[in-house]
């Protein structure tokens, strides 16, 4: 599942393609908005909230799409040929004379009054990359459930949106703790925030996850997909198990402190 900052980034990429413009193609291929047309509707703005986007058109409606693990949003130039995908995995076309954005096997299409988007984003925690950002209530609800482990807690939606599981993984090796810690032994929770917040800034408008510095394949993640590769740091080999909800969790076992699985 992406992270915010990809997330910002097919923001960015809509926004360019579509807002501003009337719609001169409107075509929805899920059941439940078949003869939706919003032809002639001017689109406003696509706004990323944690890992959803909200593409807001004039007259008050809203188009919530959400990637999950398959979907992808693609914009072409007017005239370029579409590539990335068989038409049969189209769910969403958006046309306006500066360009298209097409949304391929997108699990999350809704239509809804732009005044209704709570219903859809309104569960979320403090946004890292949002305007609203509010760092006292990111702490608190972090530190809501002291035994919670940290990996559990950074993915949690309601806690704080946007980190997926590369920065579920990052930030503890940041950190120098487990993702098993609980949260209310971390040694510092508001630079553990911070630097949440410094990584998504920093890789919003570029793909990929860079939490090192180094921009090089293999050198871009300290601890994430790196299994029984030497640490960047020390050398020691990286270390793979299992955390919330059966995802991949990577550590090093010289570099991270805190409760780890045996064997």
């Amino acid at each position: 599942m992406p992270e915010g900052d990809s997330i910002y980034l097919v923001a960015t990429q809509l926004n360019r393609a579509l807002s501003g413009h009337p719609l001169t193609a409107s075509d929805f291929r899920v059941p439940a908005h078949a003869t939706a047309d919003l032809t002639g509707r001017r689109v406003l703005e696509t706004v990323p909230r944690g890992k959803h986007l909200l593409t807001r058109f004039e007259g008050g409606v809203t188009l919530h799409t959400h990637l999950r693990m398959d979907g992808r949003w693609q914009t072409f130039q007017p005239g370029e040929r579409w590539r990335s995908g068989p038409a049969f995995q189209i769910r969403v076309v958006l046309g306006t004379g500066n360009g298209t954005a097409v949304g391929y096997r997108l699990p999350v299409v809704q239509l809804l009054r732009t005044a209704e988007e709570h219903r859809v984003v309104g569960h979320l925690g403090p946004d890292l990359l949002g305007p609203d950002w509010d760092a006292a209530e990111a702490r608190r609800r972090l530190l809501a459930d002291p035994r919670r482990p940290l990996g559990a807690a950074l993915l949690d939606q309601h806690v704080l949106a946007g980190i997926g599981n590369v920065y579920a993984n990052e930030l503890p090796f940041l950190a120098g703790v487990t993702p098993w810690l609980p949260v209310g032994d971390l040694p510092d929770p508001d630079e553990l925030l911070d630097g949440a917040r410094q990584l998504l800034d920093a890789n919003r408008l570029r793909p990929g996850h860079v939490t090192t510095g180094d921009p090089r394949p293999g050198h871009r993640n300290w601890v994430y997909g790196r299994a029984r590769r030497p640490c960047l740091r020390c050398g020691t080999p990286i270390r793979t198990a299992k955390h919330d909800r059966e995802r991949a969790a990577y550590w090093c076992p010289r570099c991270q402190h805190g409760p780890a699985p045996t064997g």
